[in-house]
């Protein structure tokens, strides 16, 4: 599958979901709560090492255009037809109910993100009760409040005040509010997965062996704080050139910058791995934002790595079409499937 037809199937979602335009998300200060982090390398493309198709993702909409010939007329005939490449909500549905981890790659501020959300949840409780939500929103630190509020014992306000979820995340509470609901009806676990603020700000600033012993009880152990990934390295770079021009940072911080963006996808990892080892009979939801999930490069290769031997099917769905053009020289697919 050439870059030019992948990149035209996306540009095709964007129109689809009236995305012509650039997203608020692009704007630097929306993403200031963790020194921009998420936001400068979420809007990068990035190509990951463990995608297994090179064939485009699957574009989740009613019915396949009656001009898509057309359309992709320098279609890949080694992918197939290209209308095997528009999916219904239930074929996605039937696909992500035989995943061990599927994850919904969110853009924070889109409330239609979060209501696909939920109904994604729903549908695939329904098939299999057992589901965990895996959730970027909660910190690690806070695993404890979340499971109160989920037991009974505290009122959802003191949830969201105990968690201290409007400093550490801030986006609107409603968005999410009917997932922990949900959760708590059900009585589905939901793991907090975040590295904590300060330990992010804290790395990025004077490097991990800056750590204390009780900070590091929080992160993974060093030696799992992978950052050998020269691709993903470069896009950083990147990341962080563009945070410079823009009136940010220095030049000096740029290795810092990525090791504390691995360091929040290696934490985030490490709690999905820990749960499936302990619980196999469970399938994982995670909640996080597309950056953390695009092409496998942050989660979803990790928890691979973590789960080396063991039979593990992963796969991924944008909520929203992502708005940068697929751009490098690897062919892979950005995620399994793209919603309209």
């Amino acid at each position: 599958m050439t870059l030019f037809t992948q990149s035209k199937l996306l540009a095709y979602a964007r129109i689809l979901a009236n995305e012509q335009q650039s997203f608020p998300s692009k704007k630097l200060f929306f993403y200031l709560l963790t020194f921009t982090f998420y936001f400068l390398l979420s809007t990068l493309p990035a190509c990951a090492e463990t995608v297994k198709s090179s064939c485009p993702p699957k574009l989740v909409m009613v019915a396949p255009p009656s001009n898509i010939d057309t359309i992709f007329p320098d279609w890949d005939k080694s992918c197939g037809k290209p209308e095997n490449f528009i999916y219904s909500r239930q074929q996605m549905l039937t696909e992500l109910a035989k995943a061990d981890v599927v994850y919904l790659g969110e853009t924070h501020d889109s409330s239609v993100d979060h209501q696909n959300q939920l109904q994604i949840i729903q549908e695939l409780q329904r098939s299999h009760p057992k589901i965990a939500i895996a959730m970027e929103m909660f910190q690690r630190p806070y695993q404890g409040v979340v499971d109160q509020y989920l037991a009974g014992k505290l009122t959802e306000q003191e949830l969201v005040e105990k968690s201290e979820y409007e400093k550490r995340w801030g986006f609107p509470w409603e968005d999410y509010a009917p997932i922990l609901r949900f959760a708590k009806e059900k009585q589905l676990p939901v793991l907090a997965l975040n590295t904590p603020t300060e330990i992010t700000r804290k790395v990025a600033r004077q490097g991990l062996e800056s750590l204390t012993v009780s900070e590091r009880k929080f992160i993974p152990p060093f030696s799992e704080i992978r950052t050998d990934n020269e691709k993903y390295k470069q896009l950083s770079q990147q990341a962080f050139q563009q945070h410079q021009n823009d009136g940010h940072g220095n030049s000096s911080g740029a290795e810092r910058f990525f090791l504390a963006q691995v360091l929040w996808d290696e934490t985030m990892a490490e709690g999905i791995a820990e749960f499936v080892k302990a619980n196999p009979d469970y399938r994982v939801v995670v909640l996080a934002g597309q950056g953390h999930i695009v092409y496998g490069y942050g989660i979803p290769s990790r928890v691979a790595r973590r789960l080396e031997g063991k039979k593990l099917m992963q796969l991924s769905v944008l909520l929203s079409p992502p708005q940068e053009t697929i751009t490098g020289k690897d062919e892979v697919a950005i995620a399994d499937f793209i919603f309209k």
